[in-house]
């Protein structure tokens, strides 16, 4: 069904094309590069719900969206050279995945074995395994093989709707590797259809060279990796993991610090495991976002509240570690925390590429409704990337990504278990041709 959004010459779509002709009165045309119609709209664009507009237009220029609404109201001054017929399904924002790991090698079944034979996460971590094994992978791996790894997880993504997704770094841990990471998420921006933003993740976990170092290290990503990376301009963001198994809040204020100097934005994975002050630390530095949160206190979604931070609530990481306490949903919705939803994709405690089996598992496990989840990976994601002004929701003048659905209504995104593939992907404005 991709050919729903493949473009068609105006001359030769004589159902859309002969109504926008008729349309076209006045001295004054409103030029665009293409129309979309026969299609129903979920923009997004309230404060709950979907935001829905049944048969419905959308016309597109230069990559951004110049008009929306009910198909019957379409400007009569409009003129496109080219259409596209929606086929009668539902256009939604592009989908953004805000957290990812996606850029690795290596694998870690192994340890999903150990797990349920009854280790905990903090053991295996603690015996040379978790995120120190896929640094070894990573650093044994070259470009060329990380790049063809990481593209396949990248197209699984892209097939289910992604116009956007963040990659982190953080299994480098060493200058050579994490450029090398960071240089790979940009050559997958560069060369897919897909908007990548770059996370420097350097406090992902103290490496073996600075083993019982750990300032030591912070003071060493401060200084040095983090001020080369960025004047390569590999860098869009800078994240730590803020658990007594990782770094403590003091320890990733300094990295924050240096970021903020540097004019980076900040971002925290905290309280997955325990309460250990990360939120409070988020709101304290205006971070875009605090991710994972089971642990989270009162006073910390007070905090995050106050500050505008984003929860990004991963409901893989929380499946695959059989965690039993959820993120504290209703005490977010309470205090007005925007929730984004995010696959984690990562080989330990998230390997899923599946964002619409991240949309059923954030209602099924955290009891988001299915208009949360869907605004949890669209509007409130591109607010966890610092991107809400510019993607997230179909308005006017925000950029023209979008993903067409084949379901009757768009509820059904969260209701089938792992979803469809979409129909199509519209980046700035162009269709894509499915990978």
């Amino acid at each position: 069904m991709q050919e729903r959004l493949q473009a068609r010459p105006r001359a030769g779509s004589r159902r859309v094309g002969s109504r926008l002709k008729a349309l076209l009165q006045g001295n004054s045309a409103m030029q665009v590069d293409a129309v979309w119609t026969n299609l129903h709209l979920a923009t997004l664009d309230t404060p709950s719900g979907y935001g829905e507009i049944e048969d419905a237009a959308i016309a597109v220029r230069d990559g951004r969206i110049t008009w929306l609404g009910p198909r019957a109201r379409l400007p009569q001054n409009l003129q496109s050279a080219v259409s596209h017929d929606g086929g009668g399904g539902w256009l939604t924002p592009g989908l953004i995945d805000c957290h990812t790991h996606l850029v690795w090698a290596g694998s870690r079944a192994d340890e999903f074995e150990r797990r349920l034979q009854g280790a905990s996460y903090a053991e295996i971590a603690a015996a040379g395994g978790g995120i120190l094994s896929t640094v070894r992978a990573t650093r044994a791996a070259d470009e060329q093989a990380l790049y063809e790894q990481s593209l396949r997880r990248l197209h699984a993504l892209s097939a289910q709707g992604v116009t956007s997704v963040e990659i982190k770094s953080g299994y480098g841990l060493e200058l050579h590797a994490e450029r090398r990471c960071l240089r790979v998420a940009r050559r997958l921006g560069s060369e897919q259809r897909v908007h990548v933003t770059t996370t420097f993740l350097g406090a992902h976990t103290l490496p073996p060279e600075y083993a019982g170092r750990a300032d030591d290290y912070i003071d060493a990503l401060a200084t040095t990796l983090l001020p080369a990376l960025h004047a390569e301009h590999l860098v869009d963001a800078v994240d730590g993991y803020c658990e007594p198994i990782a770094f403590t809040p003091a320890q990733l204020r300094r990295l924050f610090d240096a970021a903020r100097m540097l004019g980076l934005p900040v971002k925290l994975h905290a309280e997955q495991l325990s309460d250990g002050g990360g939120a409070q630390l988020a709101a304290s530095v205006a971070a875009l976002s605090a991710d994972h949160l089971e642990y989270v206190s009162d006073a910390g979604l007070a905090a995050m509240a106050g500050a505008g931070t984003v929860a990004v609530l991963l409901p893989g990481a929380y499946y695959a570690l059989r965690e039993t306490r959820a993120p504290p949903v209703a005490a977010m919705r309470r205090l007005g925390v925007p929730m984004a939803v995010a696959t984690d994709c990562n080989p330990g405690t998230s390997p899923c590429a599946s964002p619409l089996l991240m949309l059923n598992m954030a209602c099924t496990l955290f009891g988001l409704a299915p208009d949360e989840a869907l605004a949890g990976m669209t509007r409130h994601a591109a607010r966890a990337l610092g991107l809400h002004a510019d993607r997230g929701r179909l308005a006017i003048g925000l950029r023209a990504d979008f993903a067409l659905w084949d379901v009757a209504h768009p509820r059904e995104l969260a209701y089938w278990i792992g979803g469809r593939s979409c129909v199509g992907r519209v980046v700035d404005g162009v269709p894509v041709e499915a990978t």
